[in-house]
Order: C-alpha cells, then structure tokens, then sequence
C-alpha cells in the first residue's frame, strides 16, 4: 500500500507540474497576446529578427507549442511568410530552453526554494482571481500555474527520490546504461515516448534532471534523453497538425526537420559533443567535467558537485544542442521551404493568402505608404468576395460530412479576414504616427472604417455556417425553392461585391459617384422583403415547416446584412473624398 501510494504521489505530482505549466502559459499568453502577436506579426524584416522573435516570445510563454500555433495562424492568414516562420521556429527551439535553466535553478545548491514560496503564492494568485478584473484575472491564472509548476517539480523530486532509491532500482537502469551505444539508442527513444505520452517536453526535461542529479544515470544517458525529447516534440506537433490545414502542416515539418537533424550532427559526434560541453561548463562555472569524473567511483565531496552542477549541465547541453543546430540551418531556411513544400503540397493547386504590399513595414513618407495600404485593401477586398465561394459551397452541400468541410472553411476564413483587419490596422497605426497631412488623416479614418466592415463581411460568413449547423442539428432540410432562392441572393451579393471592388480600385479623388453599388445593394433590400413576404404567407400553408423556414430566413438576413457592409465601403470611400 506505501508503494502504491507513492507511485499514485509521483504521477499526481507530474500531473500537477503539466497542470501549472498549462496554466502559467495560458495566463501570460492572455495578458500579454496583443503584444506578443504585435512583436511575433512584424517579425519579418530579418532572419536574425525571427530568430529574437522566437526566442522572446517562447522564453515568455515557457511553450514553444504555443508560439507554433500563433505561427501557424500567421502563415494561414498571409500574415508571415514560411520563409519568416522557420526562423522564429529556430528561435522558439532556442526559447523553450529557458525552461531547463529555470528547473536547474531548483536543484542542489542552487535551489530556491520555489516549492515552498509556491503554496503562500497562491493566496496572492486567488485574490487576483476573483477580482471582477480580466487583466487581474490573468495575472491570477499566471501566478497560480507558477505556483503549481514549481511545487508539482518540488514534489516529483521528493518523490522520485525516495521511489528509486533502492538497490533493486540501481542494478536495473545499471543494466539498461551500461549497454553502450545500444544504451544511447535506448534512452534517445525513451525521451522520446515519454515526450510523446506527456505531451510536453519539458516534463520529460524535469525527470531526466532528477534522474542525473540523483546518479541513477549517468551524464552520457541523459544526454541521450534530450535529443529523444526534442524528436518527441516533434512528433506530438505533427499529429496535432494532420487534421489541420496545409499552413500547420508545413510550419510542423518545418519543427521536424530542424529537431531531426539536430539530433543527427549531435548523434553523429556524441562523444565529442559532450566533451565540449563539460569543458565548457568546467571553464565557465568551474563544475567537474561530468566526462571525466564518473558518479558512481567519485567522493562523497565530487558526489556532492555532481548533483549540483549535472542539471546545469544538462540545461548547456540542450542550449547548445539548439543554438548550433539554429548556427547551421539559419543559411538554409529557403530550402527548408522547398522541403517543406513538397512534403506537403497544396491541395488542388490552391495558394495561401499573403500580404503582398505592406509586407515590409512602413516606407519613407506616410503617402507612399497609404498607396501601400489602399493596394493591400484592394486585394482585401477580392479575398472577401473569394469567400462567398465557400458560403455557397456550403448552403450546396447534401450530407452533414460534407457540410463540416465547408464549415471548416468558413471557421478558417473568419480567422483570416480578422488577421489581415489586424495587421492592416497595425500599418495603419504606424502611418498615423508619420507627419500626415489633413487629407490623409482622412484617408487613414476611411481605411480603418473599410478594413473593418470587411472584417464584418468573414464574421456574417462564418455566422451563415453557423445557421446551417443549426440546421443539420435540427434534423431540417431546405426545399429546392429554399435553396434555389438562397443562391439567387447569393448572386445578387457577388454583383454587390463587385461593384465594391471595382470602386476600390479607382483612386479616390477620381471617384465620381457609387451609383453602381447603391443599384446592387437596392436589389438585394428589394430581394430579401419580397422573400421575407412570402415566408409570411406561407405560415398559412399546412405543408410549410415554420422552423425551417425561421432558419432560411435568418440566413436571407444575415446575406442582407452583408449587402449592408459592403455598401458601407463604398459609402466610405465617398466620404474620403468629400473631406
């Protein structure tokens, strides 16, 4: 029974450290994700400025799984390139080893004692939680997962200790250590499972140092240990990416193929790699050199610096380890696209949306800068009218499979049309912080108003799948008179579309009138009372289903209202040119 309650202990103490760690990104990542998505969306001008960026932001958020799914959304958005993407990639591996250095911190020595200021910390953290404040609320959720991480690593050292402190123990990873190069191969594909079944690399980190600090394996293993947790992460990345779009899957393989070839150099010149690693540490901190003084022949003295220094040096190791790695692939990140690429091509030859024009940041002057912007709105503008394609993809489909296909499409084409509203009103932002005359602080309110209606446009998009949904869950299906009526009026938002992109694109102070998007607009109004009148009368008919038809009609609504936001822009652009 002590056993078992001390195995049931270890896991829940693990339990607890995955738990805080979970919490304490999440946290930091909700005060701070305006700024972090700001720093991580201009990182663009440079690789050197990806790799800080990567560095920075993963550093801040203790997960590099973190910093991958904000990439990931950026590069479907068009708002990083892939190119710039690998670079933070690169950065983000070197960020995710601030983790190892802060558990290093807790060992021997050093220790800090965070698991006993951990339990005090959460009082602070439960009076920030219940403040009716959403900024003291995060800050809460931070320091309660900082509380929880630290003390769920205190315990999992108690814990583990006093469970593999035996000799039964001992003679067995003696056996699985002592093996050689089989040995090596071994705990590489240990750290890797373990990654893979914890979904988190740094709680595999954290075991391997309480194992090396403690001598129940030796330096050489645990070395072994951290190039299996960096295939590990890659793996657990990749599956999360299959069911995802092509950008995540490209920004995976990307991780992967940087992690695989790490481990190759550093499988490939093992020993001298970790020799070079204990010289460092030797020279740099005065620690024994873990390859020249073994933990089980040395004093009870050198015991004593081993425990103390090994997690230090592991926490070199895997710096190192990605520091070189990021050295040697940073030349190559434009193969790594191709690579990539091919891996994963496009489906049906579709292309990725990127920002084309203010891609580089602002220029010179704010009015080249504002022709920038109007040229990126254009294109803002035809990607908005793309995306009825997949409204009447969807209002077409005959099974529910199908129609969750679509719907995917709409979710991520939302997401989309809020990324570029962002990323446009940023530039913006920085142009207004230019000397600009009273004609372009004109032209700037016109944008933002522009931007944000086509912002509208993807939400009202995204909203009709909802209704379909609505519809599927409902068991409702709408007539061939329905559906044929619903595509009309989708015809009608197409012409309304097009007369929005044409007066886009006409500079404007040469914009005459928008006749033609008042006319488009007057027919989908005239459209939607004629169909809104028939759906009246028809509540007399046995035969009419009055719930399908409160679900078409919510649909015809939601068009009517788009029609109302595309109007909207060339009512805007008329009032640019008025000021």
């Amino acid at each position: 029974m002590g056993m078992l309650l001390k195995i049931l202990t270890l896991l829940g103490s693990l339990g607890m450290f995955l738990y805080g760690m979970s919490l304490m990104s999440g946290g930091l990542q909700k005060m701070a994700g305006a700024k972090l998505r700001g720093v991580m969306s201009k990182a663009t001008s440079s690789r050197f400025k990806c790799i800080i960026s990567g560095i920075v932001i993963t550093a801040l958020v203790q997960s590099s799984t973190a910093t991958t799914l904000m990439l990931v959304s950026f590069v479907n958005a068009g708002l990083l390139s892939l190119v710039n993407a690998i670079g933070v990639i690169m950065g983000a591996n070197i960020g995710t080893t601030v983790t190892a250095w802060i558990f290093a911190l807790s060992f021997g020595n050093f220790n800090f004692s965070l698991g006993t200021i951990a339990v005090p910390l959460m009082f602070f953290a439960f009076l920030a939680i219940s403040l009716k404040n959403r900024k003291y609320n995060n800050l809460g959720e931070f320091l309660m997962g900082f509380a929880l991480l630290f003390l769920g690593l205190t315990t999992l050292r108690e814990t583990s200790t006093v469970l593999l402190d035996n000799d039964t123990v001992r003679v067995f990873l003696s056996g699985l250590t002592g093996a050689g190069i089989f040995s090596i191969l071994l705990f590489m594909a240990i750290g890797a499972m373990m990654t893979l079944m914890l979904q988190s690399s740094a709680a595999t980190m954290a075991i391997t140092m309480v194992l090396v600090a403690n001598g129940y394996i030796p330096f050489t293993i645990a070395a072994a240990m951290v190039l299996g947790e960096n295939i590990g992460t890659t793996i657990t990345s990749n599956i999360a990416a299959s069911v995802a779009n092509v950008s995540a899957k490209r920004t995976a393989r990307a991780h992967m193929l940087f992690n695989v070839f790490g481990v190759i150099w550093a499988g490939l010149l093992f020993r001298p790699f970790l020799s070079m690693i204990g010289k460092v540490v030797e020279g740099l901190f005065g620690f024994p050199n873990p390859m020249e003084v073994a933990f089980d022949t040395a004093d009870e003295a050198t015991r004593m610096e081993l425990v103390n220094s090994l997690p230090f040096v592991v926490a070199t190791l895997h710096t190192f380890f990605n520091v070189i790695t990021t050295m040697i692939l940073v030349w190559f990140i434009p193969v790594i696209e191709k690579i990539v690429t091919k891996m994963v091509p496009n489906p049906k030859g579709e292309e990725v949306y990127h920002l084309k024009f203010i891609h580089g940041g602002v220029l010179n002057t704010a009015e080249l800068s504002l022709k920038e912007s109007q040229q990126e709105i254009v294109r803002f503008g035809e990607l908005c009218r793309s995306g009825l394609v997949h409204v009447r993809e969807a209002v077409a489909c005959s099974n529910e499979e199908e129609f969750d296909k679509c719907r995917e499409k709409l979710i991520e084409f939302e997401e989309q049309t809020d990324s570029i509203e962002f990323e446009i009103a940023s530039y913006l932002g920085e142009v207004s912080k230019m000397e600009v005359s009273s004609s372009a602080l004109s032209r700037i309110k016109g944008s933002y108003r522009i931007i944000g209606e086509m912002e509208s446009l993807g939400d009202s998009e995204e909203a009709i799948g909802r209704m379909l949904q609505r519809c599927y869950d409902h068991r409702r299906k709408f007539s061939q008179d329905m559906l044929g009526k619903v595509l009309k009026m989708l015809d009608l938002l197409d012409e309304a579309y097009a007369a929005m992109v044409h007066n886009l694109r006409i500079p404007v102070h040469e914009i005459t009138d928008i006749e033609n998007a008042i006319l488009a607009e007057g027919r989908i109004n005239n459209f939607r009372d004629k169909l809104r009148d028939e759906h009246l009368n028809n509540f007399e008919r046995e035969d009419y289903d009055y719930e399908t038809g409160v679900f078409y009609m919510d649909i015809i609504s939601e068009m009517e209202k788009m029609g109302d936001f595309v109007i909207n822009i060339s009512e805007a652009l008329m009032d640019e040119k008025e000021d």
